[in-house]
């Protein structure tokens, strides 16, 4: 199993390395980081965000000032309590996180689905599909 963990991480690094945005923006990999909790958690403040990153909570806090001022992301109220700051990602931090965590559609498409049969594009679907509702088991416990 140790050999097909590694073969996995390697395939999925070559496969983001080949396939990758190229970038425009400057920005570091923990406001990514950031960005990606903001994305795929529900209702996240800064105490959320030193959780889930392992920083303090003065770190988060500072490294969300530089997403505030670059307006990749924006303070609302919580819905359910109005006392509770939350943050969210503004189109331009969207599409950044995209850029910056996603593979290049055009790539996908043009370079790689085109010239593959409907069968392998199923396959390929398919294993993501599984690969990603066994994450989710991981990150629910």
């Amino acid at each position: 199993m140790v050999k097909e963990i590694a073969q996995i991480n390697q395939l999925w690094t070559d496969i983001y390395y080949q396939l990758r945005y190229n970038h425009k923006e400057k920005i570091t990999h923990q406001s990514i980081r950031i960005m990606q909790v903001i994305q795929k958690e529900n209702e996240v403040g800064i105490k959320d965000i030193a959780q889930e990153i392992q920083v303090s909570h003065n770190t988060a806090s500072e490294h969300v000032k530089r997403l505030l001022e670059k307006e990749y992301v924006f303070k609302t109220r919580s819905k359910v309590d109005e006392r509770k700051v939350i943050l969210k990602l503004t189109d331009e931090g969207t599409s950044v996180l995209h850029r910056h965590s996603s593979l290049d559609e055009e790539k996908l498409e043009h370079l790689l689905f085109e010239k593959m049969t409907d069968e392998e594009r199923q396959s390929i679907l398919d294993a993501f599909t599984l690969l990603k509702e066994r994450a989710e088991d991981v990150h629910n416990n």
